[in-house]
């Protein structure tokens, strides 16, 4: 049975319903070369919770802090209904050390400047935006449950983190009774899948639903481009930005390219779009609780959604998951292999099938 945006999932292991596809907010807004002008971000607004959307994502920092305000304006009439998630870390100001990272006082600072660009007296999901190497675990777990005590925040998650450095924290929120991280943001897609190896086993053990940002590889996986396109000329409006973006991050490339191609097969076969089959590839993962869409025209939303409705034959996820496949590496690959575990219990040597 095809989904819609008002099937709604439970975060993680908290009881927060969220739509299965997320409205990315930081094309709210052309600061950064690329993305909507206000009138067209409200059209996409609008078209989202239209559908029934309620999960939206923004942080503290995206397009220079239009996409929050933005955001804000367009969410004062129904604030109630949609569940707004923000981030801290990135900001920083010239001349001030603490102006970033994960500190306590970075912490209050940035959820004070969402909460007035947002026009709101409370932010339903705060993810640390990026992990800094630096502040103690304790100093940020404490500081986000003095901002859920406070009602500030609602409820605490993570993003680009290690996997070894988010099960800590669980633990330790768990074992001083401070609020639990519920969600953690990550790059998933299928051209991006080394997720697969610590970070999604551990969001599964630990209760962390996972929200995939880029799961279209930054537009490779739609098959706006090809193989040999690596050139930075411009096809039209942002996309000469967007396309030398891609390719300083490594997305233009010949092993990328054959990915897209068979997500473009399929796409073939079941009469849909490569964006569609990208996105539904994504919510096949059952460790995946709502991908991200970054849309900049509402044609673009409306396609996005129409992956909710992809049925996938057995085959088909097959050849998807195959182009993609990556190497778990050690111990993963041993531990998922088949094979024969020896153990010695009491002196009773048992075989078993692993």
């Amino acid at each position: 049975m095809p989904l819609t945006l008002d099937t709604y999932r439970l975060l993680g292991r908290s009881g927060l319903r969220v739509s299965p596809l997320a409205l990315g907010a930081a094309t709210f807004g052309t600061e950064w070369g690329w993305g909507a002008e206000p009138d067209e971000a409200r059209k996409l607004f609008d078209l989202y919770v239209e559908r029934g959307g309620n999960f939206i994502d923004t942080a503290t920092t995206y397009t220079e802090g239009s996409s929050e305000r933005l955001l804000g304006a367009f969410a004062r009439d129904r604030r109630e209904s949609l569940v707004l998630a923000t981030k801290y870390t990135t900001l920083r100001r010239p001349g001030d050390p603490n102006s970033g990272g994960s500190h306590r006082k970075s912490l209050f600072g940035s959820v004070e400047a969402s909460l007035r660009q947002l026009g709101t007296d409370y932010i339903d999901l705060l993810y640390l935006h990026v992990w800094d190497f630096t502040t103690p675990v304790e100093e940020i777990l404490r500081g986000l449950d003095d901002l859920v005590r406070q009602g500030k925040v609602l409820y605490v998650a993570i993003s680009n983190a290690p996997a070894w450095q988010v099960s800590r924290m669980q633990a330790v929120a768990d074992l001083r009774g401070w609020s639990p991280l519920v969600a953690l943001q990550i790059e998933y897609n299928l051209i991006e899948r080394t997720g697969e190896r610590d970070l999604i086993p551990m969001a599964r053990e630990m209760g962390l639903g996972v929200v995939p940002y880029s799961p279209l590889a930054g537009g490779v996986l739609t098959g706006k481009y090809r193989s040999g396109d690596v050139t930075t000329a411009d096809s039209g409006p942002g996309d000469g930005t967007r396309k030398s973006f891609n390719a300083a991050l490594g997305l233009l490339t010949e092993r990328n390219f054959a990915v897209a191609e068979v997500v473009r097969e399929v796409a073939g076969e079941l009469g849909c779009s490569p964006a569609q089959v990208g996105l539904a590839w994504t919510l096949q993962n059952p460790a995946v609780t709502a991908p991200i869409i970054g849309a900049r025209t509402p044609a673009q939303l409306e396609n996005n959604l129409g992956a909710l409705e992809v049925d996938f034959t057995a085959d088909q996820l097959a050849r998807l998951d195959a182009a993609g496949a990556i190497d778990l590496g050690f111990p993963h690959a041993m531990l998922a292999g088949d094979h024969i575990r020896n153990v010695t219990v009491g002196g009773l040597r048992i075989e078993s099938r692993r």
